[in-house]
């Protein structure tokens, strides 16, 4: 099973950044799934819609969800292209800034 990023597809920047995630995914670890899909909230029990709204969402196949900034954070340490994002995240505080 893959990680899946759940995002709101009626959201421009929710949009951009799983497109550009999507091209970076040469590996295609990740299936982008909208919130509009039916599967989107048995993906996720026990968030809220609102909170989904709020936020990217990735979910991992161990059923671990990370949110926003958190969500890139782990995804940059799976795909190679967004390794750096991945790590500038680690940076002590960055995350706090961040989300």
């Amino acid at each position: 099973m893959k990680h899946v990023l759940l995002f709101d597809s009626d959201c421009p920047l929710c949009t951009f950044q799983s497109r550009l995630l999507s091209r970076l995914d040469w590996f295609r670890v990740v299936e982008m799934v909208p919130l509009k899909d039916e599967r989107a909230s048995a993906l996720a029990p026990g968030v809220t819609r609102e909170d989904l709204l709020e936020a990217i969402h990735c979910v991992t196949p161990a059923g671990r969800i990370h949110r926003g900034a958190r969500a890139i954070r782990f995804l940059g340490l799976r795909i190679p292209l967004l390794l750096p994002a991945g790590l500038v995240l680690w940076i002590p505080g960055v995350i706090q800034i961040a989300g």
